[in-house]
């Protein structure tokens, strides 16, 4: 295993690598059967009548499916203690079957919490691209880790 990331580790303008994952006609019907059931969200003739132009993918989907590249490839690998919540949501185009997703987080800021001495909070933003570079979603939101001295 290596070693986790702390507080100490992140710092404003760092880019971090979240990995890709190919998105199925498959998984887009099932997210959306189960979690939001709209024509255009669960077949192929409700997309193809909607302004989207084809099946597409709930906007929750793709956000679960960053979210999934996100702890898989740095909360899980790090002192993260999460979130008060997201700042900032945007869907910036549709996801379809066969789309492959690429993530990625920006550090924006980091800050000490004079309340919480063995935290600090970092400030990212995620975004995620298709394979055309089509940036698909965006997000802001502050996380907490823990301080390397709390780790120890």
């Amino acid at each position: 295993m290596t070693t986790p990331r702390y507080f100490e580790d992140f710092t404003a303008g760092q880019e971090l690598d979240l990995g890709s994952i190919e998105v199925s006609r498959d998984d887009i019907i099932e997210f959306a059967t189960e979690f939001d059931p709209q024509d255009f969200h669960v077949s192929d003739e409700g997309g193809k009548a909607s302004m989207l132009g084809g099946l597409a993918a709930s906007g929750w989907h793709t956000a679960s499916i960053v979210m999934r590249l996100l702890a898989t490839n740095l909360f899980n690998k790090s002192s993260g203690r999460g979130s008060p919540g997201v700042s900032r949501l945007k869907w910036k185009h549709p996801v379809f079957p066969g789309d492959v997703l690429s993530a990625s987080a920006q550090i924006l800021d980091t800050k000490d919490l004079r309340s919480k001495p063995l935290l600090g909070m970092v400030f990212i933003k995620i975004t995620a691209v298709n394979q055309n570079d089509t940036e698909v979603i965006e997000w802001e939101n502050p996380v907490l880790f823990e301080k390397q001295e709390a780790g120890e």
